[in-house]
């Protein structure tokens, strides 16, 4: 029966510590002073196709 205590501790406690990540994660993501260096590596996959359309034209 203690170890079935035990479990269900663990359970509840690593809910939290995920839920209190998440919370984390989110805030990080949205914070206003991120928000340029999230919009220059949006445009990284666009670089290589830019770069190779002026190489053609050489």
């Amino acid at each position: 029966m203690a170890i079935q205590h035990i479990f269900d501790t663990a359970s509840s406690v690593m809910t939290v510590v995920s839920f209190i990540t998440f919370i984390g994660i989110m805030w990080w993501a949205f914070t206003p002073k991120n928000r340029s260096s999230f919009e220059q590596a949006a445009s990284l996959p666009f670089a290589d196709d830019e770069q190779a359309g002026e190489d053609k034209h050489v």
